[in-house]
């Protein structure tokens, strides 16, 4: 291999990785916008179409300089490692303290993508440097640059959700990253750049790179520090877990007796009043024959604990999605679950509860006599799915013939469509539904859907043989099933995976 040979292979080297670091520059911005603003279609297609038009600004904004393009090259890659490898903690410090950070998101989007834009003009430069290039060479470099900067994007992308996510979090992720792409500009400098600039261009490039990579250093260390300190901001309670899970955010907080579960910034639950959403939502699911359970959700283990309070319930299956849920209820959580997920009688399942439908494997004979919907708010594409017509036709592959389900549905008051379009959905599916809904004083007016197989719509009924409860009484779910004037049955378009109308009902805002 010749001199030119390697210099130019150690060239398209650095730009793989470069372009591993943009791409991830990207995906953090992704991230962020679902962990902080909740994500979406809307979001996503802002953050995804404002960064490629960024990189074709990018790209005609530094024509001018390419008649320097090594010293401009490591000019660029610098700034994309400080502004990439900061953009995190400048999201996450300015949605703490300041109340909202999309400023920064679409600041972060522009600078960013247009840093990355800038690079391949640069790069096709200096990979042209000395020669007097034909059409087929000129294209053969360019061949060759784009193999690099797909190849650098195919590792950025997966190493964000399965490397750098899971491992570092995203503050110290984009820091890490950014000093990778400091490392691989200083690599181009030394070795190969140092022949076109001059010494002391040389010496100030190295300096500066230095300088940014000791920034993110200090960021690095203090990044436990940085999140502990804006995380608890935004909570009035003191935090005594948290996680950034593959899928989530979680926060466990506690005050004296009340502890609160926080996904992605959205109350699960808190202790001062769950026994009243959790028996509304498990008990009038059972009947008096109910012994298998399907559990869809509900990884923090409360409906859990109330089943293993029925003699009659012979097994239950927990189908959670994400398994740092699971840890926490097995954790922090296990004295308010009442350790219900390590006891014997119940099988927890980590997968995604589309997924597991489709596929659910051995059942009780005859399906599950109740299944338990217990999953977030649909206030994104990911949820929605779970919430859909044909989410709820699957259903049907595990239901025993007289089997009831009930779902979580939200709010019939604060968000009445996003409600009513779960129990139009039910129906669209082919069960009979009974909506009801209670008081739970940490959410309000709290609403579920009962459901069976077609044939008449089951009546909310408290078991016979129900243990003693704190908030339920058939006094209770008679009046539950009534709705008042002012939130009157709605009969809505069903929620598809081809039209997901309940999470643009859930973005409308509440009520």
């Amino acid at each position: 291999m010749t001199g030119t040979t390697r210099w130019r292979a150690l060239l398209l080297a650095a730009v793989a990785a470069c372009a591993a670091c943009g791409l991830i520059y990207e995906l953090a911005l992704l991230t962020l916008s679902a962990s902080l603003h909740g994500g979406g279609i809307v979001a996503t297609s802002l953050i995804v179409a404002g960064y490629v038009a960024a990189l074709g600004a990018g790209a005609l904004l530094v024509k001018p300089l390419l008649g320097h393009a090594a010293i401009t090259f490591i000019a660029v890659e610098t700034m994309l490692g400080v502004i990439g490898g900061l953009s995190a903690a400048a999201m996450y410090v300015a949605f703490s303290f300041i109340g909202g950070s999309l400023w920064v998101l679409v600041l972060g989007t522009a600078v960013i993508g247009a840093l990355v834009g800038a690079e391949v003009p640069l790069l096709m430069t200096l990979l042209q440097r000395g020669r007097t290039a034909g059409a087929a060479d000129a294209g053969r470099v360019l061949a060759n640059l784009n193999a690099a900067d797909y190849l650098g994007a195919l590792i950025g992308g997966l190493a964000w959700p399965f490397l750098v996510l899971p491992q570092l979090g995203m503050i110290r992720g984009a820091a890490v990253t950014g000093m990778i792409n400091l490392a691989a500009a200083a690599v181009v400098a030394v070795f190969l750049l140092r022949t076109i600039i001059s010494r002391r261009q040389l010496a100030s490039a190295l300096a500066v790179l230095t300088a940014a990579a000791m920034g993110l250093t200090a960021l690095i260390v203090a990044s436990d520090g940085i999140q502990s300190t804006t995380r608890q901001r935004l909570y009035a309670d003191p935090i005594i877990a948290y996680q950034q899970s593959a899928y989530q955010e979680i926060v466990v907080t506690r005050r004296g007796p009340d502890t609160r579960l926080y996904l992605d910034g959205g109350l699960q639950f808190s202790t001062r009043d769950e026994y009243r959403y959790t028996e509304s939502l498990v008990y009038p699911a059972l009947g008096d024959e109910a012994r298998t359970v399907l559990i869809l959700g509900g990884g923090d283990g409360l409906a859990a604990r109330e089943l293993l309070r029925m003699p009659q319930v012979r097994q239950i299956v927990q189908v959670e999605l994400d398994p740092a849920v699971i840890a926490l209820a097995r954790g922090p959580l296990r004295e308010t679950n009442a350790g219900a997920l390590d006891d014997p009688r119940v099988q927890v399942v980590v997968d995604d509860a589309m997924t597991w439908l489709r596929e659910p494997g051995v059942l009780p004979d005859g399906g599950f006599d109740a299944v338990i919907i217990d999953l977030p708010d649909p206030d994104n594409p990911v949820l929605g799915r779970l919430y859909s017509l044909e989410f709820y036709a699957l259903l049907t592959r595990v239901l025993a013939v007289d089997g009831l389900v009930v779902v979580q549905s939200g709010s019939p008051f604060s968000t009445p469509n996003a409600f009513w379009r779960t129990v139009s959905t039910l129906g669209s599916a082919g069960f009979a539904v009974t909506p009801y809904h209670v008081h739970v004083p940490t959410f309000g007016d709290w609403g579920f859907a009962l459901a069976r197989r077609g044939g008449t719509p089951p009546t909310p009924t408290v078991p016979d043989d129900a243990p003693p409860l704190r908030f339920l009484t058939q006094e209770v779910l008679d009046a539950a099933a009534v709705f008042p004037l002012d939130n009157a049955p709605q009969v809505l378009e069903p929620s598809t995976l081809d039209n997901l109308r309940i999470v643009e009902d859930m973005r409308a805002g509440y009520r």
